[in-house]
């Protein structure tokens, strides 16, 4: 997917600087020669134009992309929220169950089968 952007985005650039000249432009430059004919004009002004719809459907598309990020950043904290709220009441279970002597052991002994389980399945593994 970004390799076809990266293509999309070179060729996007090829179009928009076209037949622009690289460093300044120099006095004998045919766009200000008092020579040019409005042919010439119109076509410059159409190139312009071009160029400059062009900009403005790829900051459409960049504001498209940034919303639809934000869009799920947003979620995505809603779901931590969420996740945070759940764990904290799993730790409140938790500490329920160690304030009682009995729970103590009933933990360490599910907690011994649990690795002496695990102990065993990496060991035949």
């Amino acid at each position: 997917m970004s390799a076809t952007n990266s293509r999309r985005d070179r060729n996007v650039r090829s179009a928009l600087f076209d037949g622009i000249e690289e460093g300044p432009i120099r006095a004998s430059s045919p766009y200000y020669s008092h020579d040019i004919s409005e042919h010439e004009n119109d076509t410059a002004i159409d190139g312009l134009e071009d160029r400059v719809n062009l900009l403005k459907r790829l900051s459409g598309d960049i504001n498209e992309e940034v919303n639809a990020h934000n869009r799920m950043l947003d979620r995505m904290g809603s779901n931590m929220d969420a996740s945070r709220g759940v764990l904290s009441g799993t730790m409140d279970k938790f500490k329920m169950v160690f304030e009682k002597k009995s729970n103590r052991g009933m933990f360490i002994l599910v907690a011994s089968f649990v690795v002496v389980f695990l102990v065993l399945y990496y060991l035949t593994k």
